[in-house]
């Protein structure tokens, strides 16, 4: 005969709250877009008075990235929210969802400026010398994107927000690209005039590649994949570690945006009551989500007659 434990509210009390998740995420998103937007402009500027087909397509790299940002903002909102009658399990995969849409947007960016970017390699000819200046431009673009990079990285691992993540790695992807277009620029004023609108194509594959990544991940995410191994394996410890819990079976896992949703079966002596087995449960439930990002532990335990020792 098996007994089912009773829900207990979610009390995560190692992590971050929503309101420190959503907070970090406005103040993040908010620098982004300030830097984005001045640069986008910047770079587009001197990109086309300097003649530089790969900065103006950092440029519309970095006019990407304030739609990334936008998208951010609003799923950071929704994902806000307390469950409701609708979405009993709350809104956590509204992040799971933004993140989709970020890959997407890489995707469009990067097959258009590989789209436009080829017929210039094949007529040379018609390429204007590149200006000195949007060298320095592109230099200036890449120590601000690292920077910016390093900064959304912490502030999303210090929240366990994959939405920021994503949203940081864009902007690594984006210092990447950047450097890439520097050296290109600097090729072309060192004498190779192709090597400009190569340094495009391939700011093009770049941006596909990264979009293709989180597109990928996000879509497993919202087809309810486990957590890897290693969380997995962390969880299984807590769970066995706990006192009174003789084994485990049945163990389930699934994200749920930047949350886990555990279900396991808990083997415990079988002569114990059931107050007695719901407390251990409840210990083990505790446990798991004082040390992991779980949203909920859903316990059934099974009896097991232990063979008193000769």
């Amino acid at each position: 005969m098996s007994q089912h434990t009773d829900s207990l509210p979610l009390n995560n009390e190692n992590g971050p709250g929503a309101a420190e998740r959503q907070a970090a995420a406005l103040r993040s998103t908010l620098v982004s877009v300030l830097l984005n937007t001045s640069l986008s402009i910047a770079q587009f500027a001197i990109g086309i008075l300097g003649n530089s087909a790969a900065l103006v397509a950092d440029a519309i790299h970095s006019l990407s990235d304030l739609l990334s940002d936008f998208i951010v903002l609003v799923a950071n909102r929704h994902s806000a929210k307390a469950p409701d009658d609708k979405h009993p399990y709350g809104h956590y995969r509204f992040e799971t969802a933004a993140s989709l849409a970020i890959g997407v947007l890489l995707i469009v960016v990067g097959v258009s400026m590989l789209w436009s970017g080829y017929p210039k390699l094949t007529s040379p000819e018609s390429l204007p010398p590149v200006h000195q200046m949007a060298l320095g431009a592109a230099l200036v673009t890449l120590l601000a994107k690292e920077l910016l990079f390093r900064y959304l990285l912490k502030v999303g691992q210090r929240v366990r927000s994959t939405m920021l993540v994503a949203n940081a790695w864009h902007a690594r992807s984006d210092a990447a690209s950047s450097l890439v277009v520097a050296v290109g620029i600097g090729a072309s004023l060192a004498g190779f005039p192709l090597a400009d609108p190569l340094a495009a194509l391939i700011v093009g594959l770049l941006i596909t590649r990264m979009g293709w990544q989180f597109f990928y991940e996000s879509f497993n995410d919202l087809m309810d994949s486990g957590v890897d191994a290693e969380t997995e394996d962390r969880i299984r410890g807590l769970l066995l570690d706990t006192p009174g819990v003789l084994g485990i079976h049945g163990l389930k896992t699934r994200k749920m945006g930047d949350m886990i949703w555990v279900e396991v079966d808990l083997e415990m002596d079988g002569n114990l009551t059931i107050h007695a087995g719901h407390e251990i449960a409840a210990e083990a439930r505790r446990r798991v989500m004082q040390q992991e990002a779980v949203l909920d532990v859903m316990t059934h335990f099974d009896p097991v007659v232990q063979t008193p020792e000769a």
